[in-house]
This record gives C-alpha cells, sequence and structure tokens, in this order.
C-alpha cells in the first residue's frame, strides 16, 4: 500500500486528519472504526494516526488548562446552567468538527472544572457541511442522542463562491434562512433547554484564496449576512457581532494558514464567548 511522502504528511496532519470523520460522514461502513484501514486510506501508519489523535486530544486539554488560568472564567464555572450528567450535543461543521476544536476545549474544562462530571459530550460535525447537508442527519446524530443541550454552528460553508461559479453563493441567503428556521423548530420541539448558536467566525478571505486545497472562497459580506441570521435567533447566541476572532477585524493568529479554520488560540476565544453568554443569559 502508498504511503506518503513528507509534504503529503504535512498536508494530512494539517488539513485531513483534523477534521476527518469517516465514522460520521459514512455510519453504515463497516470499518468505520479500524483505525488500520482508516490510516492506510489516508497513507499513514496506524501509530502516526494514534499519535497525531492524542497530540490533537493534548493540545484541546492545554488550551482548557489555558481557559481555566483566567480569573473572570474561573469565577463563571459555578453559575453555568449545565448539570452534571447532561447529554450536551455540538452540531456543525468542520469548525465543530475540529479534534483540537472549541466543543473539544470546552469538554476539557468542564470535566476539570465542574465537581462530579458525568457529562457525555457528542461532537456532531462535519467536515465542510452547509445548512442543507447537515439537516439530512440532524435525527441521526443530534435527535438521536436525546439531549439536553445542542449547540448549533453552521452556515460559514452556506456561503462559498465556488470557483467555478463565483456569480452566486452554494447556497441562497433565503434557502439559509429557511434551514436554520427549520433547525430551530425542529430541536426546539425535541430539547427541554434553549439552543445555544454559534455565529459563524469571519474568515480571511486572501489567505483562504491563497490555499491551493480549495476549490472555492468566502467573501466576507456573504457571510456577513449569514452571521446577522444566526444574531437573530432565539436562546443563546455566542458572539452576535462575530468579533470573537478580533475586535478590529479577524487577526491571523487566530487562524490556521488557511484563514478559515480557527487555531487554538481562536478556538480559545470561541470557549470564553461560550461561557461568558451562558452565564450572562441566564443570570437575566
Amino acid at each position: 500500500m502508498a504511503k506518503a511522502n513528507d509534504k503529503e504528511k504535512e498536508l494530512i496532519h494539517q488539513y485531513l486528519l483534523q477534521f476527518l470523520s469517516i465514522e460520521k460522514e459514512y455510519p453504515l461502513l463497516p470499518g468505520k472504526n479500524n483505525t488500520e484501514a482508516l490510516a492506510g486510506f489516508v497513507g499513514i501508519t496506524e501509530e502516526e494516526l494514534s499519535l497525531s489523535w492524542s497530540n490533537f486530544n493534548e493540545n484541546a486539554r492545554q488550551a482548557a488548562l489555558e481557559v481555566l488560568k483566567d480569573e473572570e472564567i474561573i469565577d463563571l464555572i459555578d453559575d453555568l446552567p449545565f448539570d452534571s450528567d447532561d447529554t450536551i450535543v455540538a452540531y456543525g461543521d468542520s469548525i465543530t468538527g475540529d479534534l483540537q476544536g472549541w466543543f473539544t476545549i470546552l469538554q476539557h474544562v468542564l470535566e476539570i472544572s465542574v465537581n462530579a462530571a458525568d457529562f457525555k459530550f457528542v461532537n456532531a460535525g462535519v467536515a465542510y457541511e452547509t445548512t442543507t447537508e447537515a439537516l439530512k442527519r440532524i435525527d441521526r446524530d443530534v435527535l438521536s442522542h436525546s439531549p439536553d443541550w445542542v449547540f448549533v454552528a453552521l452556515g460559514t460553508f452556506d456561503a462559498q463562491r465556488l470557483n467555478v461559479a463565483t456569480n452566486r453563493t452554494l447556497v441562497s441567503l433565503s434557502d439559509t434562512w429557511e434551514n436554520l428556521n427549520l433547525v430551530q423548530e425542529v430541536l426546539t420541539e425535541e430539547v427541554e433547554n434553549d439552543l445555544i448558536w454559534i455565529t459563524p467566525p469571519t474568515v480571511i478571505t486572501e489567505l483562504l484564496d491563497q490555499n491551493p486545497l480549495y476549490d472555492f472562497t468566502i467573501e466576507k459580506q456573504d457571510l456577513a449576512q449569514i452571521q446577522e441570521l444566526v444574531s437573530g435567533k432565539k436562546g443563546f447566541v455566542v458572539d452576535p457581532r462575530a468579533i470573537r476572532m478580533g475586535t478590529q477585524g479577524p487577526q491571523a493568529w487566530n487562524y490556521l494558514s488557511d484563514g478559515l479554520h480557527p487555531s487554538l488560540s481562536g478556538h480559545i476565544e470561541t470557549v470564553k464567548f461560550i461561557l461568558k453568554t451562558m452565564v450572562s443569559k441566564g443570570e437575566e
């Protein structure tokens, strides 16, 4: 079986393994949890794959410890509305599915800081999904877990303009609006607690356009319209002004080199905004 060369491995580790979710994209695939088969599929050894997963999780744990160094955050923990045995689902795209992303960091924060923590965390983030694609799996990946809380973090990839058709977004704004409304309708009916909406983070279009791996761009004005749709939702709305990546505009250190996916520092900012939002709204 052919193995990846050093350059290919660099790209695999930076842009594939971190967001790879075969088991979520193909839930009926018999070998979806076979690490040897998965490693061979991407051209690396099983040991390399396991080490990458371990490193991603450790990076997230260290990021959680960094969050917990903030005294303001420590003061918020006891006032969070979560019960220690709640099931918490994150429903999103690759920004959510990131193995060292905001949801994994949040998981570590809660497990470290909440007494007698017995949470169940379900990461239902699938790479590069639009709201239309995500709707197809809302029953299987979200409702089937009988969640107490659901984070909804969708919309970024609706704003794609494909390189072969730059005159329109992949999903029209009206369809995004209808899709998000349907998500709200379905989940509100089944989930007891308010939904937690996270606005899509701003992208650095210039960096995204320079990345040869992507066949699309995302324009700031298109994404801003989706951010506005999300910010108007009922429930908890995290970062309604979409400023967490930089109050004076997105800062490069909060992103991977593609200008699209947040770096660890960007995910840390998202976690801080989540904690502050949930406590401040709960006090209203």
